[in-house]
């Protein structure tokens, strides 16, 4: 089951209800954050250790405001105002979706039971953890892209990036209002800890190891932002479905931000490879790198490493975890309301490939064990429709060759396939046979080193790189030349 990628415009006039959000008070919110002092003052005291962290791990390039997407409802029409903003000014804060106070468990042992408002504690410490791993995510993203700033190709793209930024700084937000208000003294600790784990970290890294990858360049910030960012649009619908109903209405207001991520990267894809191949057919040749632009091999490369790393934050394809979730209604499966089943999968069953005796085979095994391979599947199907796409304006030049998804057993570290050695193609091989072939199949040194050099700011109004087509459209109804970041005089020397 696919999803269409939603596509940023103008933002439409609300047509039903909606809650909106109060922007007279310090932290905007839409939970009635001052009728709970408490928890008020500890939000304001956490407040300036996260501004800190923006200062010093938030965008590196100096702007003096960006034209960025601020939400003011969280209904399904109307949610969203642009404007030119300070970035350090960016009204950051705590949004849910809409409560519906008739909603019941979905799935589990508990289905048909009202939502939980409050944590149950049995499922205290397992809600944390889940709930701290997706906050995690949000800051070390914002930490790997960094200095992209200072290699934009537009100032189109340089807008997107801040976008992206921001939201992530506010989802990091959304999960901290979760451990502060539910969880108590260990919630506040963990909220702590969320800016002291920094990307990359030799000493306090950041959980998932995705989020340790050094984000090198802008291709690789398209993939991220399609293959990673598509990911998190996973998990957190799975996290939409939970019992708990904070939750679940946080994850499903931060689903309406998380698509625009996927629109960046999908498009920034899109265009790479349409630059590529208008390269291609104007010089009759594959190889473009003298030409301005990053062939065609060096982007399935990206494409392979960014995908298999991306994979890997699925889990292992059997969980006895992710099982225990599901049963107790702390998460569950993408779309679940729409499935054809009993919502409780006691006798249910799913098919697993895993290696056996030197070959690649299915088995048959209890389908709560395999709801991260279930969830995977979904993913995959996702992802496919991209390359369709990207394939699409390869076929329209006129050119044969063609991008793929890598095998799921490519390049894994986590799961069934992480202690085997499989091709793109889905080849099982030995350890010396992997070694002499990884260079062709994932980006080395000299690759990365190859696109870096393309990696040059374009920060006058329309002018785009060479290695990147302009996009059809602007923002919000604004032309492609608009004047979307407004750069301070040191940015430019």
């Amino acid at each position: 089951m696919t999803v269409r990628d939603e596509r940023t415009g103008s933002a439409p006039a609300p047509t039903g209800p909606v809650s909106t959000i109060d922007y007279s008070e310090r932290i905007p919110n839409n939970v009635n954050l001052a009728g709970d002092r408490r928890l008020q003052r500890a939000l304001e005291s956490w407040q300036p250790k996260f501004l800190d962290w923006w200062r010093t791990l938030g965008p590196a390039l100096p702007t003096k405001d960006v034209y960025l997407r601020t939400a003011i409802a969280v209904g399904r029409d109307g949610w969203a105002h642009f404007d030119h903003v300070p970035m350090e000014e960016y009204r950051w804060g705590i949004f849910l979706a809409e409560q519906n106070p008739e909603r019941t468990v979905a799935f589990g042992k508990h289905k048909g039971e009202p939502a939980w408002q409050e944590v149950p504690g049995e499922y205290r410490a397992e809600l944390m953890r889940l709930i701290t791993v997706q906050g995690d995510t949000e800051p070390a993203s914002v930490e790997q892209q960094r200095v992209l700033g200072n290699t934009a190709p537009s100032l189109y793209d340089l807008r997107n990036l801040f976008q992206v930024n921001v939201e992530e700084g506010r989802h990091l937000w959304a999960m901290v209002y979760l451990l502060q208000a539910y969880f108590g003294r260990e919630g506040r600790e963990e909220a702590e800890q969320l800016l002291k784990r920094n990307s990359g970290d030799l000493d306090s890294p950041r959980i998932l190891g995705a989020f340790n990858e050094e984000t090198t360049d802008w291709l690789q910030f398209f993939m991220f932002t399609y293959f990673t960012d598509r990911d998190g649009k996973y998990q957190l619908g799975t996290l939409k479905e939970s019992a708990f109903d904070p939750l679940a209405r946080t994850c499903e207001f931060m689903l309406k931000e998380e698509a625009h991520h996927m629109f960046v990267g999908t498009t920034g894809v899109q265009r790479t490879v349409e630059r590529t191949a208008e390269l291609m057919v104007q010089h009759k040749t594959a190889d473009i790198l003298e030409h301005g632009g990053i062939p065609l091999t060096v982007i399935q490369k990206y494409l392979n490493f960014q995908f298999s790393v991306s994979m890997d934050l699925f889990g292992s394809e059997q969980s006895t975890n992710v099982a225990a979730y599901y049963t107790g209604g702390l998460k569950g499966r993408w779309q679940e309301t729409r499935r054809k089943d009993d919502h409780e999968l006691k006798d249910a069953t799913y098919r697993v490939r895993l290696v056996r005796d030197g070959k690649i085979v299915e088995e048959d095994v209890p389908a709560l064990t395999a709801l991260n391979l279930d969830l995977r599947d979904e993913y995959v199907a996702d992802c496919e429709n991209g390359v369709r796409r990207w394939n699409q304006a390869l076929e329209d030049a006129g050119l044969e060759e063609r991008l793929y998804l890598p095998h799921e057993g490519f390049n894994r570290r986590v799961g069934t396939f992480a202690e085997h050695f499989v091709s793109p193609d889905g080849e099982l091989l030995s350890k010396a046979e992997w070694q002499g072939k990884a260079v062709g199949w994932l980006p080395n040194d000299d690759d990365r080193a190859a696109v870096a050099a393309l990696m040059v700011p374009h920060y006058d109004l329309g002018d785009f790189a060479g290695w990147i087509a302009p996009p059809q459209t602007g923002i919000n109804d604004q032309p492609v030349e608009f004047d979307y970041v407004h750069l301070r005089e040191e940015a430019l020397a």
